[in-house]
């Protein structure tokens, strides 16, 4: 019974706690005032949250290109070397040049105008693109072509190197013996 006596004892002090809390404020109480006159005073801690960079920093971050692999770049050069080719290949002067190389007579003659050919066919395809990636890329198609132009062992430089004589003691190299020579089988009957 005691126990009963001291809950109902906290629940009716709780409860009148509750209500005196509940009272009117003065109507003479005016909030708003004051805060009109408040003026808010710099803090001199740092702002909690990280430092944003400004809006101008994060375009340029994200007008990037961002990298996806080494063979996604090579695809994406691949793509617009493809591009630049196609506006090139019916180019007036490029048609022109190819045509000429064509006609050329001589293997050495057409060596020469395909060289020529390569040089206006890369310039204008350079001349075209403003990415200094393909025109690297550009420079090395280039090369590639023309030195498949080039035929070193058509006139080979003579060795200058002398040739070591052999000593005089030792035979020359045999020539083998046809060691696969079908043998006649003679049946006897």
């Amino acid at each position: 019974m005691k126990i009963y006596g001291l809950i109902i004892s906290v629940v009716l002090i709780s409860a009148m706690l509750r209500l005196h809390g509940q009272d009117a404020a003065p109507p003479s109480v005016d909030l708003y005032e004051e805060e009109k006159e408040a003026e808010p005073t710099p803090s001199p801690e740092p702002p909690n949250g990280p430092e944003l960079p400004e809006i101008s920093q994060l375009d340029q971050t994200f007008k990037q290109p961002r990298s996806l692999g080494p063979q996604a770049d090579e695809l994406r050069l691949h793509k617009e070397w493809r591009q630049l080719q196609n506006r090139t290949v019916n180019d007036a002067t490029v048609q022109a040049a190819k045509a000429f190389a064509q006609a050329a007579r001589t293997d050495l003659e057409k060596r020469n105008r395909l060289r020529d050919y390569y040089n206006i066919y890369y310039q204008r395809m350079s001349a075209l693109t403003t990415n200094a990636e393909i025109k690297l890329s550009l420079e090395a198609l280039k090369g590639g072509h023309q030195g498949l132009l080039a035929q070193p062992r058509v006139r080979p430089t003579p060795d200058t190197s002398t040739p070591t004589p052999t000593p005089s003691g030792t035979p020359a190299p045999k020539k083998p013996a046809d060691k696969h020579k079908k043998k006649e089988k003679r049946h006897k009957f």
